[in-house]
């Protein structure tokens, strides 16, 4: 774990961490001597590495551990921080730490590296004094606190514990610490351990910073702590011993302590209240320690009989814990010459919870059901829960004084049943949260728990809750949740995975349709045991399924697959069409008794429009010889009589217009693609156009998404020309995009 002054190490060399792979690949992962070996595992990686801060990267670890250590972390949390350290420099980090350790510790590791990674890129692009000063860019590192949570309480504590040493170290070694750590330490990591109840390492970490951020303050208050210090200190132990033992006298088992001087706490009253160094109440104070709670409320009867309380200087926050979980009973008092002294009374577990705050939870799970330094076992749902809200109230607090318009405005953050913190948009609804924690989940989506209690599955979700999906053993979403006036989903990529799943089922439809038009024409044909793929392949497709695909959106004709099944007899010889040329001069003159089209140079070959791109008078049009079904007729710039003429340029013949024996009526089906914003009344007022210009529609296939609609409607039309004039009218439709021949 890097502290944000530190230098990206120098990773080692490849056939090292091939070594190493090879050296753990068959590790078991039982946590014997957990810690030993985290340490000897890190040490070859960074025993050699100096962090920007100048401080031993591996020393830096250990100092790490020792802080974990003083506020009851877990050996395995020590471990882990071991690893963090030695995770930047394996190429495949999660497989060697899973395969030394364990998956758990693993991800641990990766997670505190990324959190440190975004932390340096948010101090990068705010350097400047007035922006590290900003309660929004404090909010935006909160923001980052709160997801680092969302796979392992653990990984904040490790920051902290990092983020203390590299104070420490500096002010040990009386080197400058920038602008930027500083002020993330005060404002950002001290409020933090303080909403955790990790008091001994907010105030220390608030002491340090202060020093380093207004140096000339911090060494005044030292000094004018100093001044009288000695004949301060020798009045306290003579009250700290009498009261101890009065309290004793009355069998009150009581430890009484001197509670330290924090500067930066003494600034902050001072500052708040307009206080003399003089008037600070806490400059003098001690705190008792008791068994039972009974004993705290003795204890302070004692104290108020003893000496005058200042009344309105009393706090009970036994009966009113603070909302991290504090208890103590705060009173000041003066003593016989007048002076104030605050004392706190506290009962040992209130203690350990005020010192440790939640790495106790972490602490007592290592130790077993009994629990840890008189904290009783909790789950970790209850600690996750606990912490969740905590920050939530941060971020209120520190955005309630711009007018109530947080930053997690357009956010909310809700737990799944074991405890995973999701961030949602602001008005997600259960739906939302599904296809959050899986895709799978969502699509299968039919009812939803929120706190225990059945909702329906538009309801808006809360900061804080906690949501259990009831889902079906196989289905999809339902189209409701597309509507946005149904309010099924507000996510963005919910709404896009909800669409994506009725594509794909449109595309397995046209599949499913076009394997059945194929594989019945094979079956018609007496083809049935030939390889799909092969078939595919000869007629240009990458797949048996996308010809498929195709012919189910009537994209592709089947006369193309026939005219692979039975190829076209061999063309005339030329000498032949040749004489045949000669022997009837006038074969230009020869009108076909149906289709309008005449094969130059040969008589009475029968020829048909090919549906593929639907020719008409006056385009350009070539002829395919097919096998048995005569000239197919396309036009010039078929897609498909191009690959065709490629495949088999023998089989190209010379075509042109004739003219049928009904040329007055005679029509021919074109297709006409548009391309359109989706509206109101768009079909009606393009119909309208076709039936004011007298172009019959013959068929009309629709589809859309997005608010985009395309329309394919094939109309009956005497000359491709004319159709030209009506597309055109079409095309100022108002919302219409394109209008063009297909």
């Amino acid at each position: 774990m890097r502290s944000g002054t530190e230098a990206q190490p120098v990773p080692p060399a490849p056939d090292q961490v091939s070594d190493l792979v090879a050296a753990t690949a068959h590790a078991l992962p039982e946590q014997v001597q957990v810690l030993a070996r985290a340490r000897a595992f890190a040490e070859p990686f960074i025993a050699g590495q100096l962090l920007h801060t100048g401080e031993n990267a591996l020393m830096h670890a250990d100092g790490v551990a020792l802080v974990l250590h003083s506020i009851g972390g877990s050996e395995a949390m020590q471990a882990a921080n071991y690893l963090v350290h030695a995770c930047p420099h394996l190429t495949r980090p999660q497989e060697v730490l899973t395969n030394a350790f364990g998956e758990q510790y693993a991800l641990l590791a990766i997670e505190t590296n990324r959190l440190v990674h975004i932390q340096q890129q948010a101090r990068g692009g705010h350097a400047s004094a007035q922006a590290l000063a900003d309660p929004a860019l404090q909010t935006e590192n909160v923001r980052k606190m709160l997801l680092a949570f969302s796979r392992d309480l653990r990984v904040v504590m490790l920051r902290l514990a990092s983020r203390l040493q590299t104070l420490r170290f500096c002010a040990a070694s009386r080197r400058p610490v920038s602008p930027g750590i500083a002020h993330e330490s005060l404002h950002v990591f001290a409020p933090l351990a303080n909403r955790l109840g990790i008091w001994q390492i907010k105030w220390e970490m608030e002491d340090l910073a202060f020093r380093f951020l207004e140096p000339d303050t911090y060494r005044e208050i030292a000094r004018l702590l100093d001044e009288k210090r000695t004949e301060r200190e020798v009045a306290m132990e003579q009250l700290r011993t009498g009261l101890e033992a009065s309290l004793r006298a009355r069998s009150i088992r009581a430890s009484v302590q001197g509670r330290p001087k924090h500067i930066y706490s003494i600034v902050k009253k001072m500052r708040g209240k307009s206080l003399g160094f003089d008037q600070v109440f806490d400059l003098r104070a001690l705190r008792v320690v008791v068994p039972t709670l009974k004993d705290c409320y003795a204890a302070l009867s004692w104290v108020h009989q003893q000496f005058e309380p200042i009344v309105e200087e009393f706090d009970d926050y036994i009966a009113r814990p603070k909302p991290n979980g504090y208890q103590s009973l705060h009173t000041v008092v003066r003593d016989a010459a007048g002076k104030p002294i605050e004392i706190q009374i506290r009962t040992q577990a209130m203690h350990d919870h005020a010192e440790h705050g939640v790495a106790a939870h972490w602490a007592y799970k290592e130790a077993g059901q009994k629990g840890y330094a008189g904290v009783s076992a909790s789950s970790d749902y209850d600690a996750k829960i606990a912490v969740l809200r905590q920050l939530l109230a941060w971020e209120r607090e520190l955005t309630g004084s711009r007018q109530g318009a947080g930053l997690f405005d357009d956010c909310i953050y809700v737990l799944t049943p074991d405890a995973a913190i999701v961030e949602l948009p602001q008005g997600a609804t259960p739906v939302d949260f599904a296809y959050s924690v899986h895709t799978s989940i969502g699509h299968r989506c039919r009812g939803a728990r929120v706190d225990g209690a059945m909702v329906s599955l538009d309801t808006p979700l809360q900061n804080g809750q906690t949501v259990e999906i009831t889902v079906a053993k196989e289905g999809g979403p339902s189209r409701d949740w597309l509507n946005p006036n149904l309010g099924y989903l507000i996510s963005h990529r919910a709404r896009s995975k909800v669409r994506a799943w009725f594509n794909a089922q449109a595309s397995d439809e046209n599949v499913a349709r076009g394997r059945e038009a194929v594989e019945r024409l094979l079956q018609r044909e007496g083809r049935t045991a030939m390889r799909l793929d092969d078939l595919a392949a000869r007629l240009g497709f990458s797949t048996a399924d996308d010809l498929f695909a195709e012919v189910g959106k009537d994209e592709y004709s089947l006369r193309n697959i026939e005219a692979v099944l039975h190829p076209a007899p061999p063309l005339p010889d030329p000498d032949e069409l040749l004489l045949q040329r000669k022997a009837r001069p006038n074969a230009s003159e020869h009108r076909p008794p149906h289709g309008g089209v005449l094969v130059v140079g040969v008589d009475s070959l029968m020829t048909q429009l090919a549906k593929c791109c639907k020719a008409a008078p006056p385009d350009d049009i070539r002829g395919f010889v097919t096998r048995g079904k005569g000239v197919s007729i396309h036009r010039h710039d078929c897609a498909n009589f191009r690959e065709m003429a490629v495949r088999s340029p023998e089989r190209v013949i010379e075509v042109e217009w004739g003219i049928p024996r009904d040329a007055a009526t005679a029509v021919y089906p074109v297709d006409v693609v548009i391309d359109a914003t989706d509206r109101n009344g768009l079909l009606r007022d393009i119909t309208e156009v076709f039936a004011r210009e007298k172009t019959h529609i013959i068929s009309m296939h629709t589809q859309s998404g997005k608010g985009r609609v395309w329309m394919t409607f094939t109309v009956q039309v005497a000359d491709s020309r004319r159709l030209a004039k009506v597309l055109g009218i079409v095309g100022a439709i108002p919302g219409i995009h394109t209008a063009r021949r297909r």
